[in-house]
């Protein structure tokens, strides 16, 4: 394995890592990262939720960065706020040590748009943004990306089964073709493809092995129920993981909120994650969940973009997701950072053939848990 100094890192960006505890690359940084540091083309870089995306891009773009020239130069998309609001602390964080400031803004929907468009008149070097809002800023003459020399397309996928496609086409558009674009995902789907193909000339395609598939830290595992004795389950199991942190998936927001009343009446230390809060309530969630003042969260998929919480045991599924995209990403909460993790699955008889198609499609293997 080589090291990050081998790699191409800077010292003083090395160092920052050191803080955070991160010493050795993961397998998708090691292979991205001369790739990226070398190579001025478009890049396509597949691998599991979990696995180290961020700092294989982010750290590439740091060193990149003129610092003495105070203009955009990179601008990330996320498809989430949370991911976004992930995103830059990381690369503030990564940025430590750095001699001089590098600036980045977040820019996202939830938050009025007159604060965004004073704090991007600030010197900036790197702009993280959700496609709505940063369409928005764009078209109102807000954002000037003339001197952008990278572009990130982060967590593709989801963007695409946000339904963000005609966002991102108009996007791409308007940052021209001088720039280059490097697009992370954790699964393939054909609408990615098609924009691949009408954009980008990638030179270069590092797929970590599994990349369509999810972390194999992860045990998959699922229990048997029927629709009466549901919660009676999901209160055996929390009950058997008292010690233990984790996040709970509800298919809908109206469902996250009468999961999450129905446990806190039980006396779990619990709240809720979904589309319809105000942002001050979400990040307010976020934090207790992050400092670990809360023990379990209840969350929809979307919502659940971006939460990057080391040393989270399991994710359980109350409902079993729409997709293999978002049961790639529900799975990825767990086992991040080399770590291992359960998800777990409460299954309806009826819902067995779904279970096989995932064991199927993502190459895993489900055991069958009793309480």
């Amino acid at each position: 394995m080589n090291t990050f100094q081998q790699l191409g890192i800077r010292k003083d960006l090395i160092k920052g890592l050191k803080d955070l505890g991160i010493v050795n690359p993961t397998q998708i940084q090691e292979e991205t990262i001369p790739q990226l540091l070398s190579n001025a083309t478009d890049f396509i870089g597949l691998a599991p939720t979990g696995t180290g995306k961020t700092a294989a891009y982010g750290l590439p773009i740091l060193q990149d960065i003129e610092i003495e020239n105070k203009v955009i130069q990179a601008l990330i998309l996320a498809p989430t706020r949370e991911l976004a609001q992930q995103i830059k602390k990381q690369l503030f964080k990564f940025t430590k040590h750095v001699d001089g400031k590098i600036f980045t803004e977040e820019v996202y929907g939830g938050e009025k748009i007159n604060i965004q468009i004073a704090n991007l008149k600030r010197p900036t070097h790197i702009v993280v943004a959700t496609p709505g809002r940063l369409l928005d800023l764009i078209e109102r003459g807000s954002l000037d990306l003339k001197h952008i020399k990278t572009l990130v397309l982060d967590e593709a996928d989801e963007m695409l089964s946000m339904g963000f496609k005609e966002d991102l086409d108009k996007i791409l558009k308007y940052t021209g073709t001088s720039k280059k674009t490097w697009l992370f995902s954790a699964t393939m789907p054909t609408e990615l493809n098609q924009l691949i193909k009408k954009y980008m000339s990638p030179k270069a395609i590092k797929v970590e092995p599994n990349g369509n598939q999810v972390n194999s830290n992860i045990t998959h595992q699922y229990i048997s129920v029927s629709r009466t004795d549901k919660d009676d389950a999901l209160l055996k199991f929390l009950d058997q993981h008292q010690q233990e942190r984790g996040i709970i998936f509800s298919r809908t927001k109206a469902g996250a909120q009468k999961l999450t009343k129905f446990l806190k009446e039980e006396g779990f230390s619990v709240d809720a994650l979904e589309g319809n809060m105000q942002q001050r309530d979400r990040e307010k969630v976020m934090r207790a969940f992050k400092k670990g003042s809360l023990q379990y969260l209840v969350s929809t998929d979307v919502s659940a973009r971006g939460i990057d919480v080391n040393n989270l045991a399991f994710v359980l599924h109350y409902q079993l997701p729409e997709s293999l995209a978002y049961y790639t990403h529900r799975s990825g909460r767990t086992a991040r950072g080399g770590n291992s993790g359960i998800s777990i699955a409460l299954i309806l008889p009826h819902e067995l053939p779904e279970v096989k198609q995932i064991e199927k499609s993502l190459n895993i293997k489900f055991k069958q848990k009793t309480l």
